[in-house]
């Protein structure tokens, strides 16, 4: 492993040693009212039911713990390991994000432009050069705005200066990660484009019916075919509308032969049922229910839909970090990225009781490995540690004792022994 000095001296930041080469110093920069590296939705997914299944999809992506992980020859977890990869995975991403909030902003750009890069904005190696020997400190998710055959353009925040920054990177250090739902989110006749549309179509429908305006024909008693006609069922339009706008309670008169038809009701359409198939639709594909967004969904339905959505997510999050940011030497020494999701989340208070003692006498979780799942403390018991059935199988200092027991039954001087030593006793008595 290398030194301090020489990961100091190594250090690689993915906005030093650009043009222009002049840097702010710590503080300096553009001050914004609101946090200008937040997540924003393309206009159309921001004014409707899209920007909530996006929500409640990343959110629940994000409570999925990640982790940098050595696993065994069947690909099964054996230990964390302790890296800077493993730190922006579980605890800090960047000076502006958490990790769970790194990772939502991930799904919600995912989601938004179908394609999103995550880049490694600060190592202590260059990950640009032939050496695949470098550890992650920080992680940011970026625009891809220019693809090229070896490299790509990736819009990202710099912290440094306070604004975005496009920065032109190789592929095989930037994680480009594609959304598993692209046919049904991100192409242009697909259900999600489709619902957006028609949501759209909907609100400006219901901004015109809710405009104040009358939306009145006025007949008049005579033909308006000639020009002076015209002229004078204009001038007797524009009268009427000074009336109804001078009139404090919007009152106006008009003459015993004329006749006013008021057309200010809705219009009938199909608007609204086109909506609701759509959002029907969509809610199939993705396997969501009303019950998964409200959160009245019970256990079955959970896990399905944590099967059929969340897993596809991570494992191509999982997938690609694991592809660009760990070399091929770490992965056959058995580094991987790994994801785990707690399953005593979905479980009720009252079926708790009976899988703790489940997974206890088949040797699955010690005592106090299923306190801490509740939120206990440990037990300072000798057994709490023990991975055992407490129904069948003895500890081993019972073990050792019967053991004990047993050779001396079995071996002769230590029947005399025991003997002599009793006799000793009733002697000492009569005495």
């Amino acid at each position: 492993m290398a030194s301090i000095i020489q990961r100091f001296r190594s250090r690689w930041n993915a906005f030093l040693g650009r043009d222009p080469t002049n840097e702010l110093r710590s503080g300096e920069g553009f001050a914004y009212s609101e946090r200008p590296d937040r997540t924003s939705y393309r206009y159309g997914n921001k004014r409707s039911i899209v920007s909530s299944i996006y929500n409640r999809i990343a959110v629940d992506v994000s409570a999925i713990h990640f982790e940098h992980a050595k696993v065994d020859e069947d690909g099964n977890f054996a230990e964390e390991i302790p890296s800077g990869l493993n730190e922006c995975l579980n605890l800090s991403a960047n000076i502006d994000q958490t990790s769970k909030s790194m990772l939502q902003d991930l799904v919600q750009s995912m989601f938004d432009e179908g394609v999103v890069a995550v880049v490694p904005t600060d190592t202590d190696y260059d990950p640009t050069t032939l050496s695949e020997q470098y550890d992650v400190l920080e992680l940011r998710v970026g625009k891809i705005i220019a693809w090229y055959p070896a490299e790509v353009t990736v819009r990202l925040y710099n912290e440094r200066k306070g604004i975005f920054q496009d920065i032109r990177l190789p592929k095989s250090s930037v994680a480009i990660i594609e959304n598993p739902f692209h046919s049904i989110m991100n192409e242009p006749n697909s259900n999600i484009q489709r619902l957006t549309r028609a949501i759209s179509n909907l609100e400006r429908l219901n901004d015109q019916n809710a405009s104040g305006k009358l939306d009145l024909i006025i007949q008049l008693p005579y033909v308006v075919k000639s020009k002076q006609r015209k002229m004078e069922a204009e001038k007797r339009r524009s009268d009427l509308e000074e009336q109804l706008e001078g009139s404090t309670y919007g009152v106006a008169w008009t003459d015993g032969t004329e006749r006013i038809t008021q057309l200010n009701r809705s219009v009938e359409n199909n608007l609204w049922e086109q909506v609701k198939d759509l959002t029907a639709q969509v809610y199939n594909h993705l396997g969501l229910t009303q019950g998964i967004l409200d959160g009245t969904a019970d256990e079955k339905v959970m896990i399905n839909y944590y099967n059929n959505t969340i897993t596809p997510i991570c494992s191509a999050i999982c997938d690609e970090f694991k592809r660009k940011f760990l070399s091929r030497t770490a992965r056959t020494r058995g580094q991987s990225i790994v994801f785990f999701r707690d399953p005593f989340k979905l479980v009720p208070v009252s079926q708790l009781a009976d899988i703790a003692d489940k997974f206890r006498r088949n040797e699955i979780m010690t005592s106090n490995e299923l306190r801490a799942k509740i939120g206990l403390r440990p037990s300072k018991a000798e057994n709490a540690e023990e991975l055992r059935n407490p129904n069948l199988n003895k500890a081993n200092e019972e073990l050792k004792q019967d053991a004990a027991d047993s050779g001396a039954g079995q071996n002769l001087d230590d029947v005399t022994e025991l003997i002599n030593n009793v006799l000793a006793k009733g002697e000492l008595l009569n005495a």
